[in-house]
């Protein structure tokens, strides 16, 4: 098994040094910057992986190598568009990779935690109410916390609280009033997203609840109902907002909009259908020509340049991670930790599927982040202590095997 990580972490520093040595030949200009990230980046996965292998053997070490890997499609992406924004997200990757460590570390078993159920929701409500009083607008969401030129998204950090609200709420589901007093506190969080125009974040947590419903009860009619309810608050909110309903008229017919609200779409349309199957090549495409090709349509770029292939190749690793995070949950030794994983695992899988979803126009456009990849502090951050909880619960249920 180690030496089949090995191989595999090795291949992946091969694959690392040789996407940034090709951003550095298309640069035309002699520029190490992009070798230097890319060692960079080399050296602090290898450091992450040697902790976790050194003091903590029997953990999913396949977690952290596939998200380093998963990383990496972001830095040289970011470096491609802005050199100044990879530097900072590889002092973001540092940062989280360094809580990662601290968390597998120092963290207690992550059954210990189950017993502050009121505290995890209570924090929540306030982070997500947050926006809503103190925010700033920033392209039609008012989802920001400016301090100065600092800015953070409660939202993102949210979203372990509400993880670890659930798997103490849903434990003990005896009847359908026990599932509506578990959901008031989620729907409450959901209803500040909508008004703070969040719709990416609402589908978020609304996915994670109900898939985490759906495991602690096996309940089809309560899983069923609570899919109703959103539907029903989505139609009313689809009344009551004008921003909701020009997201569903972009949706449908963005060219219709192209030159006003629909632009961002047709761009990342007109991107991806001119990367083809395997891309113009690492820095030989035109990703600044989409709006916020360093963030929400950073799938869009990537496709640019390296192709259909090297997007699917993108979903696969998504998909590679979210697996292992199910296998952690099939492995916990306690329904706690056991629903934890599934609420990070769900989290990840979710996010992937509502940007990328609406980057292709497969559903309506909502601006998140793409886990690991997108440029972004926050997600950053919460997207590492995700992992490292995942982690620390794949060694403590990998003990008792």
């Amino acid at each position: 098994m180690e030496n089949r990580e090995k191989s595999i972490l090795n291949g992946i520093y091969l694959l690392i040094i040789i996407m940034f040595l090709l951003l550095m030949i298309s640069m035309n200009k002699l520029d190490f910057g992009p070798v230097i990230l890319g060692i960079s980046s080399c050296v602090l996965i290898g450091y992450g992986y040697f902790i976790v292998k050194k003091f903590f053997p029997k953990g999913d070490k396949y977690l952290l190598i596939i998200v380093a890997f998963i990383s990496q499609f972001g830095l040289v992406m970011l470096y491609r568009l802005s050199p100044v924004n990879a530097i900072k997200q590889l002092s973001w990757f540092t940062l989280g990779m360094g809580e990662y460590i601290f968390l597998v570390v120092f963290l207690p078993q992550i059954r210990k935690f189950g017993r502050l159920k009121f505290t995890y929701v209570i924090i929540a409500i306030i982070l997500l109410a947050l926006p809503f009083f103190l925010g700033s607008e920033i392209k039609g969401s008012r989802n920001w916390i400016r301090f100065g030129s600092f800015g953070i998204q409660p939202s993102e950090i949210a979203k372990l609280f509400v993880i670890f609200y659930l798997a103490s709420a849903l434990q003990n589901i005896k009847n359908f009033f026990d599932v509506i007093k578990a959901a008031i506190p989620v729907f409450i969080g959901i209803a500040f997203l909508v008004i703070e125009k969040d719709l990416g974040a609402s589908l978020i947590f609304f996915g994670i609840f109900i898939t985490m419903l759906y495991i602690s009860t096996s309940n089809l009619k309560y899983t069923l109902t609570g899919i109703g309810a959103f539907l029903g608050g989505g139609a009313l909110s689809y009344l009551m907002f004008s921003h909701i309903r020009i997201r569903f008229k972009i949706w449908i017919d963005p060219w219709k909009y192209i030159d006003g609200s629909g632009y961002q779409i047709c761009q990342s349309l007109i991107a991806i259908a001119t990367g083809g199957l395997f891309g113009t090549g690492i820095g030989l495409g035109h990703p600044y020509l989409i709006p916020e090709a360093h963030n929400d349509f950073i799938f869009a770029a990537i496709c640019e340049e390296l192709g259909l292939l090297g997007g699917i190749a993108l979903i696969l690793l998504y998909l590679m991670l979210v697996y292992r995070g199910l296998r952690t949950a099939l492995h916990a030794r306690d329904g706690y930790s056991m629903l934890v994983a599934v609420g990070i695992s769900s989290m990840i899988a979710f996010q992937v599927f509502v940007i990328i979803g609406g980057v292709i126009k497969l559903i309506p456009l909502t601006g998140i982040t793409l886990p690991f990849v997108s440029y972004g502090g926050s997600s950053m951050i919460l997207n590492f202590a995700s992992l490292g909880v995942l982690q620390k619960i794949s060694e403590s249920g990998r003990k008792n095997i």
